[in-house]
C-alpha cells in the first residue's frame, strides 16, 4: 500500500514538473553583436553635453553660443537665433518716377513712329511694384518701293501693371523683375501720297485718303533690371512681349502702328528709362540683436564676461 501511495505521489510530481517546463521562456542568446546594435561605436565621449554645465553669450552676429564649461565646446542655439521674415521692407517702401528715351534714340537712328514715355511705380515691401505709364506716339513711314505715306498724329497712350521683384528680400538698390501690362490708346490714322500708276494714260494719279479713328488695347508681358547709377537715379532696361487683344472696327483695315505698342510686324519691344526715387520709408535690413559691443583696443568679450556665466557651475 505505501509503494502504491509511492508510485502515485512521483506521478503527480513529474506532471507538475512537464506542466512548468512547457510554460518556461526561452531567453534570448547573448553575443557580440547583440550588445552593439543599440550602440553608436563612433560616439565619442565629448559628444555629449552636459546640460546642467550650460552657459550662454552673444557672438558677434548676435547669436546666442552654448557653452559646456566641462569640455569646452561651443554651440549655436538654434531655437534663440533670429527668424527672418518672409519681407524684410515695410509695405510702403518708396515710389519712382522715370521717363523712357528708348523711341528718342531709336529716332536718332532712323526710327519713324514713337515719341516719348513717362511712367510711375510704388514699390510695397521691395516685392510688389504697381506702375503706370504714360505717353506720346506719332508715326510718319514711307515704305521702300511703295506709293503711301503712312500717318499717324499725335496721340496718347496708356498703361497700367504690376511688377515682382525676385530680389525682394535683397538690396532695393537693385532688381530682376517680370511683370504685365495692360496698354490702351485711342488715335487716328491715314494714308498720304497714296499714288497708283495710271496704265492708260502712263501717268500717276493721286487719292485722297480719309483719315480713320481707331482705338485699340494690348498686352504686355515682361521682364527687366533695374540699377541704381548714383544717388536716387536710377536706370531700366525692359524687354516686352506684347499682343493686341481688342481693336474697334473700321472699313480701311489695321492701323500700322499703335502708340505706346509699336509696330504690328513685330511681336517683341524694349524700353530704356532713366528713374527718381522718392524714399518712403527706408528700412535696408531686418530688426537683428547685435552682439556685443566692442572698444577698439579692448580684447573681444569671453563668456566669463556675461552675465549668464556662473563660477560655480565649473565645480
Amino acid at each position: 500500500m505505501k509503494r502504491l501511495y509511492l508510485i502515485l505521489l512521483l506521478a503527480i510530481v513529474t506532471a507538475a514538473s512537464v506542466q512548468l517546463a512547457a510554460q518556461r521562456r526561452v531567453s534570448p542568446v547573448s553575443t557580440a553583436a547583440t550588445t552593439t546594435q543599440s550602440r553608436n561605436e563612433n560616439k565619442l565621449p565629448v559628444d555629449s553635453i552636459d546640460r546642467s554645465k550650460l552657459v550662454e553669450y552673444r557672438d558677434d552676429k548676435g547669436n546666442i553660443v552654448l557653452v559646456d564649461t566641462i569640455t569646452g565646446r561651443e554651440i549655436v542655439d538654434s531655437t534663440a537665433m533670429p527668424k527672418v521674415p518672409p519681407m524684410i521692407y515695410p509695405l510702403v517702401y518708396d515710389a519712382s518716377v522715370g521717363v523712357n528715351v528708348w523711341d528718342p534714340l531709336m529716332r536718332v537712328f532712323s526710327q519713324n513712329y514713337g515719341l516719348i514715355g513717362f511712367s510711375a511705380h510704388f514699390n510695397m515691401h521691395n516685392r510688389y511694384i504697381a506702375a503706370f505709364e504714360f505717353g506720346l506716339g506719332n508715326a510718319n513711314n514711307t515704305p521702300a518701293d511703295n506709293n503711301y505715306t503712312y500717318h499717324q498724329g499725335l496721340a496718347p497712350y496708356f498703361k497700367i501693371g504690376l511688377d515682382y521683384n525676385f530680389l525682394y528680400n535683397s538690396n532695393p538698390d537693385y532688381l530682376i523683375f517680370a511683370g504685365i501690362r495692360y496698354g490702351f490708346s485711342p488715335f487716328k490714322w491715314t494714308l498720304r501720297d497714296v499714288t497708283p500708276t495710271n496704265d492708260y494714260w502712263g501717268e500717276p494719279s493721286e487719292i485722297p485718303f480719309p483719315g480713320v479713328n481707331a482705338t485699340a488695347g494690348y498686352l504686355e508681358l515682361l521682364f527687366g533690371l533695374k540699377v541704381k547709377i548714383v544717388k536716387n537715379i536710377s536706370m531700366g532696361w525692359t524687354l516686352r512681349y506684347h499682343r493686341v487683344i481688342h481693336e474697334s472696327p473700321t472699313t480701311y483695315g489695321h492701323a500700322w502702328y499703335v502708340p505706346g505698342f509699336g509696330t504690328r510686324n513685330s511681336a517683341l519691344g524694349a524700353s530704356l528709362s532713366v528713374f527718381y526715387t522718392l524714399p518712403l520709408k527706408r528700412k535696408d535690413a531686418p530688426d537683428i540683436e547685435t552682439g556685443p559691443t566692442v572698444t577698439p583696443g579692448e580684447p573681444m568679450p569671453t563668456p566669463l564676461d556675461t552675465p549668464h556665466y556662473h563660477p560655480d557651475d565649473e565645480l
